[in-house]
């Protein structure tokens, strides 16, 4: 066997170099946190003008490409969860119902009993996921790139995980976020709204114009903002420390 099939077993057939296209289902294989981060980040960019479509004429259409969105999140979300020492069966049976619920969700959409459970286990699926993968950076002392691409992601999949939440908090105690300069009975928040808050929480930036106005979801947010420091007291701070050990050895 030439020395190109050892290296590269993904195209066996070849006898040259490897294609870029090679190259680039390589990198896929190789780096499932990276390519979580980045699909993650591009969603951020894209739901501004779904979330748009789903007020308008076009409301069927942005629903269910919300809907779609999510589920390849999702389906990347088992496949970084796949290369973590976590097991890969917890993530597919919450997975499964999600997806089901999912596409329910675009089938019925003013269903509060099926929006109520969806985001629940779109809760639970997401901090599963930020938990795996904080196992998968803290399984040795070595940092590989992807365990880099991992902080990231990790930090996003937590983020998402607290948006859904907070969709659940406001469906048990109605009313528990408003927006600056909002009169009267505080309105139902979107998804993505929620999410705004979530990362302006996790960051502590506190530069939302959206915040919590009820005593439980005040605790929940209170929650997110020390999750959100001891993951950098903890996990940013180590893999930091761990790379700069390897430069100097």
């Amino acid at each position: 066997m030439s020395a190109s099939l050892e290296l590269w077993p993904s195209s066996p057939r070849r006898t040259g170099p490897p294609s870029r296209l090679d190259r680039i289902r390589r990198k896929v294989v190789e780096l499932p946190s990276a390519v979580l981060l980045v699909v993650q980040l591009l969603a951020l960019l894209a739901y501004p003008f779904m979330e748009t479509a789903s007020l308008g004429d076009f409301a069927g259409f942005g629903k269910a490409l919300f809907g779609l969105v999510g589920l390849f999140v999702l389906f990347l979300a088992v496949r970084a969860v796949r290369a973590t020492p976590a097991l890969t069966w917890i993530a597919s049976v919450l997975g499964v119902p999600v997806v089901v619920l999912t596409v329910a969700e675009a089938v019925w959409p003013d269903n509060n009993p099926v929006a109520f459970t969806s985001a629940l286990l779109h809760a639970l699926f997401y901090f599963y996921t930020g938990y795996a993968l904080l196992r998968y950076m803290f399984a040795d002392n070595w940092v590989t790139r992807d365990e880099l691409y991992a902080t990231g992601s990790t930090f996003t999949v937590v983020a998402w995980g607290f948006a859904y939440l907070y969709v659940a908090v406001q469906f048990i105690w109605p009313g528990s976020f408003t927006v600056y300069g909002e009169t009267g009975v505080p309105g139902e928040r979107s998804w993505y709204e929620l999410l705004y808050l979530s990362i302006t929480t996790m960051t502590s930036t506190g530069l939302s114009d959206i915040y919590a106005i009820s005593p439980h979801a005040r605790s929940f947010v209170l929650l997110q903002q020390i999750a959100g420091m001891l993951y950098v007291a903890l996990v940013v701070s180590r893999l930091v420390g761990l790379t700069i050990a390897r430069f100097r050895n």
